[in-house]
């Protein structure tokens, strides 16, 4: 069970802390700011790496995990024990942050900016977790995501890609990130893309790192 009790753990720190300072970006008219937010992301990412990367891998998102599976890093049947525990990780963490700040109207949930549409909006969250999957997977052990490289590394791909992007869709990446909040603040505008966009860019990024280097990204973990 630790294993499981670390992703849960793990989203509900990333969510309450990614989330949160949307959230209070939003209730205090900007107080946290883009880049603030942008920060918050990368270093909560970061922080959860080093805390839970020997438990769990640390994984935190339903797309990371699937992902693994198809490399062959990650046994399929464990799949849908983390992908339980990280949802349940994030409800609570919308919770918490619905019962602290009832004034919030998206309680840091994803959405598409006005100058796009939502075809575009899922090319852009397609693209974001493929470079994020593709990162992910070239610095990992096994399924594991250890080590001050991987830490780094992928704490500065989810800081850069909201720094960037944040303004756009929120830069999800994440299918428990967006679906969380979106069940706690009862707005599913354009969800489908957050969840599905999300899997099949982390798949398609494994695909690719397989052309590359084989021996990396079919290796059992």
């Amino acid at each position: 069970m630790k294993k499981y009790i670390a992703e849960f753990i793990g989203t509900f720190t990333l969510v309450f802390c990614g989330c949160g300072a949307m959230t209070i970006n939003e209730v205090t008219g900007g107080a946290v700011g883009h880049v603030g937010i942008g920060i918050t992301w990368g270093f909560v990412v970061i922080a959860m790496i080093y805390a839970l990367g020997d438990t769990s891998g640390a994984h935190l998102n339903p797309a990371v995990s699937i992902a693994f599976a198809c490399a062959k890093k990650f046994i399929w049947k464990e799949v849908p024990k983390y992908i339980m525990s990280q949802f349940l990780g994030g409800l609570l963490a919308s919770a918490l942050l619905v019962y602290l700040f009832p004034m919030s109207e998206f309680l840091g949930g994803t959405h598409i900016s006005e100058i796009i549409d939502p075809t575009r909006g899922f090319v852009i969250e397609f693209l974001l977790t493929f470079f994020l999957m593709f990162v992910i997977i070239n610095v990992s052990t096994g399924s594991k995501e250890v080590g001050i490289m991987a830490g780094f590394a992928i704490g500065g791909v989810v800081m850069l890609e909201a720094l960037f992007a944040g303004p756009i869709t929120n830069a999800s990446m994440n299918p428990v990130r967006s679906l969380a909040p979106a069940i706690m603040s009862l707005k599913f505008d354009n969800l489908w893309l957050y969840i599905l966009a999300p899997i099949l860019g982390a798949i398609t990024a494994v695909m690719s790192c397989k052309l590359i280097k084989d021996e990396n990204c079919c290796q059992e973990g």
